[in-house]
Order: structure tokens, then C-alpha cells, then sequence
């Protein structure tokens, strides 16, 4: 088949190189010349995604992938146009921005022919697959969905830096705007993925018909909405357990050691481009799910409340030296996708802080550019906030951050032991050290 996939990130040219592994001759769209221009040399255009340099490096000189920034290019006669554009939502009234999305959907559907179809993979609200693309592409192409095309929605499901591996344990789920059109989805990514066995699920790993896209689109919102709601219900816990000198940690294990129970951990912040973002798409197709957004607003709150655990050590945080360990969103991550080192930072410096930020994966200008005063390991500070779990953290101690008085773990990365001499708070740990 020739596949276009519009969006060379870091989602779209990992599934862009399954799709060519696969036989297929794959075309990529992207906006960006330099993202175009590297993947056209074999190289990938950013770090971390296992495996992806390799690839490439095989299937671009094989003729099997290359990339441009030409709709005209890339949509005519394609078999299958899989789209993995970003959508954003906005911070303070939590609508999404279709902006990108509807650009990428209007350039296609002008060049768009017979007998394709169109596969949404990035996370949508219910209902945006049928009414907002469908329309938009039969306005613009002159198609009518169902006789001249089939438009599907199908999540992607993986995480950055594991792609290829999640491609194969997770099930594809596929829902079309009618039975036959959900038909034509499955028989696509049948022909593009392979799947791990996993005797765990209740039916056979593979591609899941889930009926309609409107199930598709919930099933995303809706497992990632749960883990969010459930950091919330953690995070509720840990603040009861500092407050009650109770170790949370081990009131959460043994509450899973049962198979009904599964609490997650309470931390710093909730980032990254799912967790703290699909809650929100969610709540703007149901505005009374008071549980969603109890337990967003909740989490939201969790930087301030680290921030609060450090001054209720040093006090007066004005003037105080302050070192945040950990930009990205999560341990062994370069992405600050939503991190919580953003409002961390920012609520230190409200309460007049000076501070600085530490992460072993990003370089003091690139720490700079996002507008940090970087932190070198062996200058003098007066506390720390751990906010991403970078196994590097795991065995640092008063020597490496020379004056310290109070450590915040917000991951449960470190062992008190090693932090004689300093207060070292763990959220929901119960107990200062």
C-alpha cells in the first residue's frame, strides 16, 4: 500500500517506519524543513525513541520512507492517510485548540482521492471524528465519507521511548462512522501491525473492533482520565498521611496486595502530553463529571504543596536558595511536555526564592531556553525539590548540594538514610527526616 502519515513527531515517525517494516511505501508530512530534511538522510530528528536510528537508516536508503512538506506530494492515491497531528488545550478555559488539526485536515482533504482511508490516531473528544473531520473533508475534497472514502478514528496508545515495543502489547482499537467503514479500519491496521501475545486480556491481542469512532475516541479519554482521577485519589491519601504520621507507601502496597485494589502513587505533579491534558477533552464533551475535574484541580495543586513542605523547614522562602531536580516530566524523559517543573518553579518564585533547575538529560542552554537559571551538582543551596525521577537522583547525597536543610522528594526517589543531617520530606510519606 502507499501510506501518508501527516506529522513526523515523535509519534507519527515511529509509526510512519512500523508501517514501511511492514512492506508498505510510506510517505511522511511534516510542517517543519529540518524534521523533513533528516529523515530524508536516514537520521532521526530527535533523541530517546529506541531503535528508531536504526530503522531508518534502513528504510529510507531502501526506498521504503521519505518525508516531505508537500500535501500534493504525499495525499493522491494514497491507499491510507494516518494523522497524528498535535491538538492542544488551553491552560486557563481547558477547550481544546483544533488550530493545527484543522490545517492538516484542510490540506489533505484538498488533495484527497477515491478510495482512501483516513485514520485519526491523536486523542479527540467524543464525537470530533464524526462531526467536525467528516464534514470538513467532504466540504472541502467534494468525497462523501462512506461511498468515496472511509474516515476511522483509532488512538495511538504508546509512550515516547518505547514505541515500537507498545505497537505490539497493546491492542489497536479501530472504530469507523458505520459498520462497514469500521471494517475497512481493522482490515488497514491488520495489514500494518504485529502483536504480542498477551493470555492476560479477555480476547485475543490484536486489532479490537470498537464499533464507532465515538467508542474509540472514549476508550482513550477514558483510560487515561482514570489514571489521573486515581493520582488525584493518591495524592488525597498522602496528604492525609503526612498529616497523620502514617507511611502512605505502605498503606497503598498493601491495599494492592488484594487484586480489586490498584492506587497508584501520590507525587509533585502529573505531566506529560496524556495525563494532565486528555481529563480536560474529556470534560469539555461532559462538563458534569465532577470527578474529572475534582481530581485535575486537585493534582494541580500538588507543586504548591511540595513548595509549602519546604517552607515549613526553611520558613521564609524569600531569598532562599532552591535548586528543582528534574525538568523533564518524568524519569529518564527529555520532554517537558506539561512537566511539573513549570509550576514549581513558578510558585517558588512567586514566594521569592531564588532558583535553579537540575536535569541530567538537558544541557544548561537547553535548560535556559525554557527561561532556568541552570543548577551544577556541588553549589551551595538551602533546599531541594526532587520533581522528576531520574535514576541519577536515587544516590545523591548532603555532599552533593553542600548547605542543604531540606530535601522534597515529590517521587519517593531517595533513601533518607543517605541525607543525614538534612529534613528530607517524601509526599505522603508521614514523616519528616
Amino acid at each position: 500500500m502507499k501510506i501518508a502519515v501527516v506529522a513526523m513527531g515523535k509519534i507519527g515517525l515511529p509509526l510512519a517506519v512500523q508501517f514501511a517494516e511492514k512492506g508498505h511505501d510510506v510517505v511522511g508530512v511534516d510542517v517543519q524543513q529540518r524534521v523533513v530534511d533528516e529523515v530524508n538522510k536516514g537520521n532521526e530528528p530527535f533523541p530517546g525513541e529506541a531503535f528508531l536510528d536504526e530503522k531508518l537508516k534502513k528504510l529510507v536508503p531502501a526506498g521504503k520512507l521519505r518525508a516531505t512538506t508537500d500535501y500534493a506530494d504525499a495525499i493522491p492515491d494514497a491507499d491510507a492517510v494516518v494523522l497524528v497531528v498535535p491538538l492542544f488545550v488551553n491552560d486557563e478555559t481547558w477547550e481544546p485548540d483544533f488550530g493545527w488539526m484543522d490545517d492538516a485536515t484542510r490540506s489533505l482533504a484538498a488533495h484527497l482521492t477515491k478510495d482512501t482511508v483516513i485514520s485519526y490516531e491523536t486523542t479527540l473528544p467524543v464525537g470530533t471524528t464524526r462531526n467536525r473531520w467528516k464534514p470538513l473533508i467532504e466540504e472541502i475534497s467534494g468525497l462523501k465519507e462512506g461511498e468515496d472514502f472511509t474516515l476511522v478514528f483509532s488512538p495511538e496508545r504508546v509512550l515516547t521511548g518505547r514505541v515500537f515495543a507498545d505497537l505490539r502489547r497493546y491492542p489497536k482499537l479501530v472504530g469507523g462512522l458505520s459498520a462497514e467503514g469500521t471494517a475497512k479500519g481493522i482490515e488497514l491496521y491488520e495489514q500494518l501491525l504485529d502483536f504480542d501475545d498477551r493470555p492476560d486480556l479477555p480476547r485475543p491481542n490484536g486489532v479490537w473492533n470498537m464499533g464507532t469512532a465515538e467508542a474509540a475516541e472514549m476508550a482513550k479519554l477514558a483510560e487515561t482520565t482514570y489514571r489521573d482521577v486515581n493520582i488525584g485519589l493518591a495524592n488525597q491519601f498522602g496528604k492525609f498521611a503526612d498529616k497523620n504520621g502514617i507511611d502512605v507507601y505502605k498503606v497503598i502496597d498493601a491495599c494492592n496486595s488484594q487484586p480489586y485494589s490498584h492506587i497508584h502513587r501520590p507525587g509533585i505533579a502529573v505531566g506529560g502530553h496524556c495525563i494532565p491534558v486528555y481529563p480536560r477533552l474529556y470534560l469539555w464533551t461532559d462538563p458534569d463529571a465532577s470527578i474529572v475535574r475534582t481530581a485535575r484541580q486537585a493534582n494541580m495543586t500538588m507543586p504548591q504543596y511540595c513548595v509549602d513542605q519546604a517552607a515549613s523547614v526553611l520558613g521564609d522562602l524569600k531569598g532562599q536558595k532552591i535548586v528543582v531536580l528534574g525538568a523533564s516530566y518524568r524519569g529518564k524523559v527529555k520532554e517537558t511536555a506539561f512537566s511539573g517543573v513549570f509550576p514549581t518553579v513558578k510558585d517558588l518564585v512567586d514566594a521569592g526564592a531564588e532558583v535553579t533547575v537540575h536535569d541530567p538529560m538537558f544541557t544548561d542552554a537547553e535548560l535556559e531556553k525554557f527561561g532556568f537559571t541552570p543548577y551544577h551538582i556541588g553549589e551551595a543551596v538551602d533546599g531541594a525539590l526532587l520533581q522528576a525521577d531520574h535514576p541519577e537522583y536515587k544516590d545523591l547525597g548532603p555532599n552533593d548540594l553542600p548547605g542543604i536543610r531540606v530535601l522534597v522528594d515529590g517521587r519517593h526517589v531517595v533513601d533518607p538514610a543517605n541525607w543525614e543531617g538534612v529534613e528530607v520530606i517524601v509526599v505522603g510519606d508521614g514523616e519528616a527526616r
